[in-house]
């Protein structure tokens, strides 16, 4: 049976969303370990199906200053698939490339900028590469767009693009520890409602 909306997704499917979100989150990771030269422990995700003001509230609320990575994709699966970054990971990345951290994450440079693009888009390939594999589907990435601006700001993108499907988003927590120190970040996973059918139906569970 299809699903009109996020909402009327049953906990089976939800569970198995977890579970390629946990998988996908596990790349990703693993991708930003190489990138930065450092060993990261890591906790299992947290997945959730949240609305999108339930997912600002999880961040911080909607003024909390974050760096939000946005990348569309496509082919087998259409939608957007958002990193967003704490401004703790946004020192670690730009401190390993430049040797300093930012003083001011509002005023990166722009060779800062493109470094934390970069990671995105590599996390994001990692990402969609372990869905891909799981589910036999070709899922292309398109170059990441990103900004550093309060939460409600970058969040309202997806919110109006993606708001005909409902208000209902998959919302992956990582907590990862690098060199002693807790560093969290979050990603947002908004398929379109035909691509998610087509997933669910390739993992069994449509």
């Amino acid at each position: 049976m299809s699903i009109g909306k996020y909402e009327d997704l049953n906990d089976m499917q939800i569970d198995v969303l977890r579970e390629v979100g946990n998988i996908g989150s596990g790349n990703a990771t693993t991708a930003l370990s190489s990138m930065v030269g450092k060993m990261i422990d890591i906790q299992v995700p947290s997945v959730k199906v949240l609305g999108f003001n339930d997912a600002i509230e999880e961040v911080g609320g909607a003024e909390k200053i974050i760096a939000g990575i946005l990348i569309r994709i496509n082919g087998d699966v259409d939608g957007m698939i958002m990193f967003l970054f704490e401004q703790n990971l946004i020192a670690l990345i730009v401190e390993t490339f430049f040797g300093s951290a930012p003083q001011d994450i509002l005023n990166l440079n722009e060779a800062e900028m493109s470094a934390l693009n970069e990671m995105g888009n590599i996390m994001a390939g990692s990402y969609v590469n372990a869905i891909s594999q799981l589910a036999g589907m070709t899922i292309d990435v398109e170059p990441p767009v990103m900004t550093i601006d309060m939460l409600g700001a970058i969040m309202s993108v997806p919110a109006i693009e993606m708001g005909e499907m409902g208000d209902q988003l998959l919302f992956i927590d990582n907590n990862m520890v690098i060199d002693s120190t807790s560093i969290q970040s979050k990603m947002l996973l908004l398929p379109t409602i035909d691509s998610l059918d087509h997933l669910l139906g390739k993992l069994g569970v449509a």
